[in-house]
């Protein structure tokens, strides 16, 4: 078994991690569903946004080293890579609900989710340093987040850090009482899902798209992205509800 729980609640995919036994280790079989299975609610117009969340007290616990001695490393960093650039990669916005630990990958998890709601007493860190390792795979969506310069002495170090240091880094969006997690990360999710996917889905493609391109290069694409989402029939639905003062029926997300 893969260690994933998926279910659907109207436009929302939530994924559960399900190896609360294991505090939710990264094995090769979770990493490839995870991919698998947010690369399909990529493709589903029916998917306005995606929610992962955890079972148990521990959010998750990084690699399961249970398998490092195994042979196969290769194949296994081409799945990590897969799954730690999933934020980079995705049009549909992923929430993550956080309670307990989330530690070297989990805090990878984390950083490549778009909107990261906490409990208050989560913990994170860049643990790898401590058995030998080097985060390399999740260093990139965690420099994003975090800013180089802390980044690298996360990773130096590899202290565990508070939510609250989380939150004041950028790591963490919001921190709410663990009783309130899964109904606030809801929300968020709900909300995102029910915002013009077309829309949403360009902006993500535009933030991915802009990275590492200079200032003319960046702002063609963004013109021309502009105009294709002034083109839109999402955008002519935002107006006209704006001056019919009405809920928007966004075309992008009928039948979803």
């Amino acid at each position: 078994m893969s260690g994933l729980v998926t279910s659907s609640e109207g436009r929302v995919l939530r994924l559960t991690l399900d190896r609360a036994e294991k505090r939710n280790a990264l094995s090769t079989p979770l990493c490839a569903a995870i991919v698998e299975a947010c690369e399909e609610a990529d493709q589903d117009p029916g998917v306005g946004a995606i929610l992962l969340e955890a079972r148990g007290p521990v959010f998750c616990s990084g690699m399961d080293l249970t398998e490092v001695m195994e042979p196969g490393i290769f194949e296994r960093t081409v799945v990590h890579e897969q799954l730690f650039t999933l934020g980079a990669r995705l049009a549909t916005p992923i929430v993550a609900a956080v309670q307990g630990p989330a530690l070297a990958g989990g805090t990878g998890l984390v950083a490549n989710a778009h909107v990261v709601i906490a409990a208050q007493g989560a913990q994170f860190g860049l643990t790898e340093v401590r058995i030998g390792l080097w985060p390399y795979v999740i260093y990139r969506a965690l420099s994003a987040a975090l800013g180089d310069r802390r980044t690298l002495e996360l990773s130096l170090t590899g202290r565990i850090f508070s939510v609250n240091d989380a939150r004041d880094w950028g790591l963490v969006h919001e921190v709410v009482p663990v009783i309130e997690l899964d109904d606030r990360a809801t929300a968020v999710a709900q909300h995102l899902a029910n915002l013009p996917g077309s829309v949403i889905a360009r902006g993500l493609t535009f933030v991915r798209q802009a990275r590492g391109l200079d200032h003319d290069d960046a702002g063609r694409l963004a013109r021309e992205m502009r105009a294709a989402n002034f083109a839109s029939e999402d955008f002519e639905e935002g107006v006209r509800a704006f001056t019919e003062k009405r809920r928007p029926a966004w075309p992008s997300n009928a039948g979803g």
